[in-house]
């Protein structure tokens, strides 16, 4: 287990703080409609009750739909495009998406490659561009778990105020949505945007994501 740990505490440290967050959002959120709910006289929900909420699962699929986006598109762009000096670029010349030598597919395949890099077809397709695809599903799942719970919450707000509830297809062409959509969406495309352009001059000694120390402001990717 130590050993495991080990090998995996990176992606075990992340859950943790993410389970954590998760939580401590659900308790804010819970205690926040109680409060309004009393300011307003209205009642007061238990906490499972508003875990299950549309209000609950719309707050938590805003944001997992826009970071999947962001790296799906961010995988997608650095097949294409470079940015010189930064790390999280492919060097200049070397766009694309590289051949089959480069990426030990098929013939070019060595002995512990994963099976579906060894046969050429549509198994290797598939495998070769695996991580876009699957993060491309649960981008378009949790965009419309999101506009689902939006939808729901909307109605629910309409019928509050005396006003005729709209269908899903009226929903997602609202303001409503698109403000809470695109508000998520320029925040991840700020952040991606600017780390890459950072890295290229500050450093962070023992980082993957960092160049090394010394490395030259032109040096890209790896190299340096």
């Amino acid at each position: 287990m130590p050993r495991f740990i080990r090998d995996h505490s990176l992606s075990l440290a992340f859950l943790v703080i993410f389970l954590a967050a998760l939580i401590g959002q659900a308790i804010a959120g819970h205690i926040l409609q109680n409060e309004e709910a009393m300011a307003h006289g209205g009642e007061q929900t238990s906490f499972w009750r508003y875990v299950v909420s549309s209000e609950f699962g719309n707050a938590v699929m805003e944001n997992w739909q826009s970071e999947y986006l962001q790296f799906m598109l961010f995988m997608f762009f650095t097949i294409w495009f470079i940015e010189r000096g930064s790390p999280e670029s492919k060097e200049p010349g070397k766009e694309g998406l590289g051949t089959l030598k480069e990426q030990r597919i098929g013939e070019h395949a060595v002995e512990d490659s994963p099976e579906w890099a060894k046969p050429r077809g549509i198994k290797t397709f598939i495998y070769s561009n695996s991580l876009l695809i699957v993060m491309g599903i649960i981008f378009i799942c949790s965009w419309f778990a999101q506009s689902v719970t939006g939808w729901t919450q909307f109605n629910a707000e309409q019928t509050d105020h005396g006003e005729q509830a709209v269908s899903w297809l009226s929903y997602i062409g609202t303001a409503d949505f698109w403000e809470s959509t695109l508000q998520n969406w320029q925040s991840e495309f700020l952040a991606v945007g600017s780390f890459v352009a950072i890295t290229v001059f500050l450093r962070q000694r023992g980082s993957p994501e960092s160049k090394p120390v010394g490395a030259p402001h032109d040096a890209t990717g790896v190299e340096g």
